[in-house]
């Protein structure tokens, strides 16, 4: 299977040539793992310039829902374009008004919400930063470690799923105090439910000492970790939260720019545990690939602002909000269901490879948000980086787009429109993929340690 459409060495010669080129004029920050240079895709396939056709279970990080040029997308915004390209956020368009409906139809705040719309992830979460800060007249923020929220130098001072995302660029935005993420495969707290034990931790440790509790604005979150790991968090720990900022009058934030959109099998992450936030961002998944972001708020709380507290140029971009509303209707109607069934299906198979294969500790996720994280062996759960960085590499050569996340955990985020036929052909890669890779022998783990 893995040489049916591999045609080329990899890189093959196009590839080559357009790496060449990028090398000059690109800026080498981008952390590209490995050299795919595409030419089009469709769906879950996507071909490289050189012809070669690889099944893509990364979906530009999560961006590309409802696959790569989706016909009902692309013929909405074709029609869009033909209207107008811009107009200012100083005006009004419909098909602005149309979306912010749309997605006060499918919030999971009870109450009515408003939207404020941006470009992408990182400007969402900034903007509810600073609704929060003016809304309440609090300064400080609690994060948590291994989180991911952006790069721009608000969301960048709550990132903290890697190092080199914060090296060079302090002093960020101050105010931010992390706490652990809690993580039953590894839990930092000895003897109880890592839920409770971090909301514990929050309350009687760092409100008494460190943090003033009438201090904190908001309280950012994932529903589910994205870059730390994809981290399902423990049952009650998102309603701990909630009524810990209940009591002590700080706003819940939710981000859900990489598991919203019916990523997980609801149309919103936090709808699993129904928990309402006060806050929402999103991103990634809306556009099916074209640059919107979303700030959801309650409406009490966006009323608040003031004209011209905040603005951009570019948010609502009519080519944006008609591939937002095209992307709502498919994951709404047929996607997200989707995602829950194969995620399902997916999640029974890594199983049965997790079964035949030592170095897999643990398979977790929810819909189609899953995570498959590496070890030295399972008694020690020592991570396996190495290991993890060369099977995601070995995987592209085989013909399968993969990403990582956390320190050794291979993650899976198709578009929601998979098939059975896609999960087999990827899991049956993977098995390739790994084997290869153990039987090359050229891993090398920290201490020596084996790998089985």
């Amino acid at each position: 299977m893995k040489k049916t459409h591999i045609k080329t060495d990899l890189p093959g010669p196009k590839a080559r040539e357009l790496l060449a080129r990028d090398a000059l004029v690109v800026s080498p920050s981008y952390p590209r793992d490995y050299p795919f240079v595409m030419s089009h895709g469709r769906g879950a396939e996507v071909w490289d310039v050189d012809g070669n056709r690889f099944l893509d279970f990364a979906a530009g990080i999560g961006v590309c829902s409802t696959g790569h040029s989706h016909p009902r997308v692309v013929h909405a915004i074709k029609e869009a374009a033909d209207r107008f390209l811009h107009i200012s956020s100083d005006y009004w368009h419909e098909g602005q008004v149309k979306l912010a409906e749309r997605l006060n139809e499918l919030s999971p705040i009870e109450e009515p919400v408003m939207s404020f719309f941006a470009q992408s992830g990182t400007e969402s979460v900034e903007a509810a930063l600073k609704l929060a800060r003016y809304a309440t007249g609090r300064g400080r923020f609690l994060g948590f470690l291994g989180g991911f929220h952006g790069r721009t130098m608000g969301s960048l001072a709550f990132t903290s799923s890697k190092y080199t995302q914060q090296k060079g660029s302090f002093p960020v935005m101050p105010g931010v105090t992390h706490v652990p993420y809690p993580n039953n495969y590894r839990p930092l707290f000895a003897g109880e439910d890592q839920g409770r034990a971090v909301l514990r931790y929050i309350e009687e440790v760092l409100f008494v000492n460190n943090v003033p509790a009438n201090e904190v604005a908001g309280i950012l979150v994932e529903p589910i970790q994205g870059e730390g790991g994809y981290l399902i968090p423990p049952d009650g720990f998102l309603a701990g939260l909630r009524e810990l900022c209940n009591r002590h009058g700080i706003l819940l934030i939710f981000d859900e720019v990489q598991s919203g959109i019916g990523r997980t099998g609801k149309m919103f992450a936090c709808q699993h545990w129904g928990v309402e936030p006060d806050i929402v961002t999103l991103a990634k998944g809306l556009g099916s690939g074209m640059p919107i972001g979303v700030m959801l708020a309650r409406r009490s709380i966006m009323q608040k602002w003031s004209r011209g507290a905040h603005g951009n140029t570019y948010g609502g971009n009519p080519l944006c909000c008609a591939a937002a509303l095209a992307t709502l209707d498919l994951v709404e109607h047929e996607y997200s269901a989707n995602a829950a069934r194969l995620g399902g299906y997916f999640m029974a198979k890594l199983e049965q490879f997790a079964s035949r294969h030592a170095v897999v500790g643990e398979v977790r996720g929810k819909g189609l948000m899953i995570g498959m994280e590496l070890v030295l062996n399972r008694q020690s759960k020592i991570p396996a980086k190495a290991l993890c960085d060369a099977l995601v590499t070995r995987a592209y050569h085989n013909g399968l787009i993969l990403l990582s996340c956390g320190q050794s955990t291979v993650r899976f985020m198709p578009p929601l429109m998979i098939a059975e036929s896609d999960v087999d052909e990827a899991v049956a890669l993977l098995d390739v993929s790994l084997a290869e890779v153990l039987a090359h022998g050229t891993v090398h783990e920290p201490h020596g340690a084996a790998l089985a």
